[in-house]
């Protein structure tokens, strides 16, 4: 194929966002005659989007080298400033601001009114936002707007309208924010902006969510940027985070199964291509799952990645630590992870975590408090989620004081909460509280069918550990333990080091049909249904 015909395919694969394509017969045009500037930012666009990061930086680079020798002095400095924002999203935070500020300095010295002044005001007004300028970062972000409406510049427009809506939430506007993260995602959908923004601005937006506990928001987004990526089959950079996110959201949902696959698809995806700072939030949610699934030593491989990596793995590593019988090391990493978050968002997120395991470590006094604090940012930021959580961490403390009276009250207004955000598991352990609490008041029926409720939703969940806990509280449980006759309890214990029935017929010499009726018995005894919940069960009364 000529250089022309390669160039023109190239351009049309670009046009269709069929990057695979657009990148290779690009590159191979370029090998053959050099491009233009203006087809170099074709081929430095198509190389970002298909995770060829270095190689687009120097496409960048050659582009903008072209239009200054060519004279076009603000169409370089664009090129410059498109450099600059990918450089600082990956964290090169030195050469990003050095080709912002060559761009900033080209402008000035045009002295000329275009849309690139606008363009160039944005990583100033993010850097005010993490400064906690917010009232300074509006104003840019308002400037940059007006240079986006002046022009018709969609990108600059939804950019701009997007980051002022992330700095109002940080100043505690959180529906005006909301309000204008909504109608930037209105003009990804219409298709109104290009690709390297648009996915620039889905996962903004969707962090954003996270950020104030909007998990309707936040799941409706995800699945929007999932439809996004596939319509986009050669896209890589966005795919990596948009596995993460679906992950949390999935976990919050119930659907862990899918979710562990889709964090271990994650975490390989990064490892695959260039260093990205989304990898430690990847194995960090990799933790999680694994942790709730009773896999310790592999959540806490998983943690240490996502620690080497960035990421603090509180409250993650607290609760498993916790839950391993290691109830002063959960205190202190709690307490220190606590003592350093500043921000509002990072403060919800350890809270809840804190209160559970001060309760457990018998420090009443610090859960009150910290549940307090939770109560009041649940009032500020308004989101459900939060205020199921603060309602738990109320009835906890309340129970812990003795008052059950008082902590069924905020138990039962929490179940509910949880129910809405549609969380079985969180959903779950606050029916194992209205179980105590009811046994607190001497209702021993209602304690029983509040453990064997959460039990049921653990066993789905394949949740172990709290499978475990459910039935330790329950006193039904316990006396059915004691009916299990001396072969039925062999075959228990065979079934918890993971024997198939055959394996057991074997060891105990009797046949797979004998085998069948005493695990039927087994289930039926003790009101088990799976093996899997046989074996947390034999685990937590010592039967192994």
């Amino acid at each position: 194929m000529s250089a022309t015909a390669e160039l023109r395919r190239g351009r049309e694969s670009f046009a269709r966002r069929e990057w695979l394509d657009a990148y290779t017969t690009l590159r191979d045009a370029d090998a053959a005659a050099a491009l233009s500037p203006g087809d170099l930012e074709m081929y430095a666009t198509a190389a970002y989007l298909t995770g060829r990061m270095v190689e687009s930086a120097d496409l960048w680079i050659r582009a903008h080298s072209a239009y200054l020798a060519g004279g076009n002095v603000t169409r370089a400095a664009r090129c410059a400033i498109r450099l600059g924002i990918d450089l600082l999203n990956a964290g090169e935070r030195v050469r990003g601001a050095g080709w912002v500020e060559r761009a900033r300095r080209l402008l000035d010295e045009q002295q000329q009114d275009c849309v690139e002044q606008g363009y160039v005001l944005l990583p100033d007004a993010v850097r005010r936002i993490m400064e906690g300028d917010v009232t300074g970062a509006c104003n840019i972000f308002a400037q940059a707007a007006d240079f986006g409406r002046r022009f018709r510049e969609p990108d600059l427009l939804v950019m701009a309208r997007h980051g002022m809506g992330r700095a109002l939430i940080r100043a505690g506007r959180i529906r005006d924010g909301i309000a204008l993260l909504d109608e930037a995602m209105v003009a990804l959908e219409a298709g109104e902006v290009s690709p390297i923004f648009a996915g620039d601005i889905y996962c903004s937006v969707i962090e954003a969510s996270l950020e104030v506990f909007d998990a309707r928001r936040a799941r409706e987004w995800t699945t929007a940027l999932a439809q996004w990526c596939q319509s986009q089959p050669d896209l890589v950079p966005y795919t990596g985070q948009c596995l993460v996110r679906r992950a949390e959201i999935m976990q919050l949902h119930g659907d862990w199964s899918e979710a562990i696959t889709i964090a271990r698809n994650a975490c390989d995806h990064f490892l695959r291509g260039p260093e990205h700072r989304a990898i430690a939030s990847a194995f960090y949610q990799q933790a999680e799952l694994q942790r709730l699934h009773g896999d310790y030593a592999a959540a806490e491989e998983s943690y240490r990645e996502a620690s080497r990596r960035g990421r603090d793995p509180q409250p993650g590593l607290a609760l498993m630590r916790l839950a391993q019988g290691q109830g002063d090391v959960a205190a202190a990493g709690i307490r220190l992870a606590l003592d350093h978050a500043t921000g509002r968002t990072a403060r919800c997120r350890l809270l809840p975590a804190f209160v559970d395991i001060m309760l457990a470590t018998n420090d009443t006094t610090a859960a009150r408090t910290a549940s307090e604090e939770l109560t009041q940012l649940a009032e500020s930021l308004d989101a459900p989620l939060l205020h199921a959580a603060a309602s738990q961490a109320k009835g906890a403390v309340s129970l812990a004081m003795g008052d059950a009276r008082e902590a069924l009250e905020f138990l039962r207004r929490a179940w509910g909460l949880w129910q809405d955000v549609e969380a079985p598991y969180d959903g779950a352990r606050v029916r194992i509280l209205i179980g105590l609490a009811c046994r607190a008041r001497g209702d021993e029926d209602a304690a029983e069918m509040e453990f064997d409720a959460a039990r049921w939703v653990f066993e789905q969940l394949s949740a172990m550990p709290d499978v475990a806990r459910a039935r330790s509280l329950s006193r039904r449980h316990a006396r059915d333990a004691n009916r299990l006759t001396e072969r039925e309890l062999q075959v228990l214990r065979l079934i918890a080091a993971g024997r198939t029935n055959r394996a057991i017929a074997g060891a105990l010499h009797i046949s797979e049909k004998t085998v069948a009726r005493h695990v039927s018995n087994i289930f039926t005894k003790l009101g088990l249904s799976s093996r899997s919940a046989a074996t947390a069960y034999a685990y937590e009364h010592g039967l192994t």
